[in-house]
């Protein structure tokens, strides 16, 4: 039977030993609160675009217990659209998420951080970005600015876009104004095309106007929201120029640098959230958008084999172009292109025809 003096003895020791770890807690560094401002090269009203950043900063506020905190501004609320990268990069902002060929006007190797003209789909490019080496060769060129980048979403392969008149042949590009991002621009110019970078909210009124004569942006869902539908019935497939669009997270490095592992790995594990949980978003509301299109007076059209093989060959007279001046580009280029083709042979094997027998089969069904 445990005397009244083993008691005490136990008692004393228990607090004791409360005492000192309530000591040692108090004495513990408490982790950082975190407040950053994010701003977008998108407009709230685009809720699949926008709403990558939405979910990434979610994200993290779940996973740090509330203790960091994104604020999310849409286009144009602190700064243009176009403008986020510079924001980030001079400390105005801590983050953006933009599209990373905005800003090829600095250097063209911008696009392979978001899409390159006859490049990689939506699985690809997640391939080449987390597993064959390509997100740390872009950050390469990122760090040239200050930043480092994080995809946090991908619109999928995109459609060519919206033309007031029909586009049969290669001469009928001549002269064509139209709104097209990335490098697409310098490949429809090679055409004869005259390339114009409009940001989203900018476009629709453009496109009513007449300033343009057409105008790509992502795909139905998207496209749907903006109303293009009304002011130009033609809506030409495929987007030769985005068979994906990543949507990049863009953080000042020197934040980036100031972040504990901890708050590191957070960040790292809410972007791969947000990338997948946008992928799906797409995939689950194009087809019901196409439909309502299509139902609502839309006209689809596919570019000709003729139109296609003068792009491919026309962005590829591009590359080497722009690779003979620019060993940065030649090596993104280089790397990504060969990890597409290893992709291909595979996915021919038996991707590309199940998806074929799916589709064939299905009008029989």
């Amino acid at each position: 039977m445990t005397n009244r003096r083993d008691m005490l003895k136990t008692g004393l020791a228990g607090a004791a030993l409360a005492a000192g770890t309530t000591a040692a807690s108090a004495q513990a560094p408490q982790a950082a609160t975190i407040n950053w401002r994010m701003t977008s090269s998108y407009p709230k009203a685009l809720d699949a675009v926008f709403g990558a950043g939405d979910i990434f900063l979610k994200a993290v506020s779940d996973m740090s217990g509330g203790r960091i905190q994104l604020q999310h501004f849409a286009s144009g609320e602190l700064v243009p659209g176009l403008q986020a990268l510079d924001a980030v990069q001079n400390g105005t902002v801590e983050c953006c998420d933009t599209a990373a060929f905005y800003y090829v006007g600095k250097d063209p190797s911008f696009a392979f951080g978001a899409a390159v003209p006859f490049g990689l789909n939506t699985r690809q490019q997640n391939a080449w970005f987390f597993q064959g080496g390509g997100l740390a060769l872009f950050n390469e060129l990122l760090a040239q600015y200050n930043v480092i980048g994080l995809p946090i979403g991908n619109t999928n392969a995109q459609m060519a876009g919206w033309f007031r008149k029909e586009i049969k042949t290669v001469d009928d590009l001549k002269g064509l104004k139209i709104r097209i991002g990335g490098l697409a621009g310098q490949v429809i110019a090679k055409l004869g095309a005259v390339p114009q970078q409009i940001a989203a909210g900018d476009i629709y009124p453009a496109l009513e106007r007449g300033t343009i004569d057409a105008a790509e942006w992502v795909g139905p869902y998207d496209d749907e929201k903006l109303g293009f539908s009304r002011v130009a019935p033609y809506y030409y497939y495929p987007g030769w120029w985005e068979g994906a669009s990543a949507i990049l997270l863009m953080i000042n490095r020197s934040k980036w640098n100031e972040l504990s592992a901890t708050d590191k790995a957070i960040f790292v594990a809410a972007a791969h959230q947000a990338n997948s949980l946008t992928i799906a978003k797409y995939d689950d509301v194009n087809p019901a958008a196409i439909k309502r299109l299509i139902a609502s007076g839309t006209q689809l059209r596919g570019f000709s084999p003729e139109i296609m093989d003068a792009c491919a060959k026309a962005a590829a007279e591009l590359y080497e172009e722009i690779g003979a001046k620019n060993p940065m580009f030649k090596k993104l280029h280089d790397h990504m292109m060969a990890y597409r083709n290893e992709q291909l042979l595979w996915q021919q094997v038996a991707e590309f025809n199940y998806d074929a027998y799916q589709i064939r089969s299905r009008s029989r069904r």
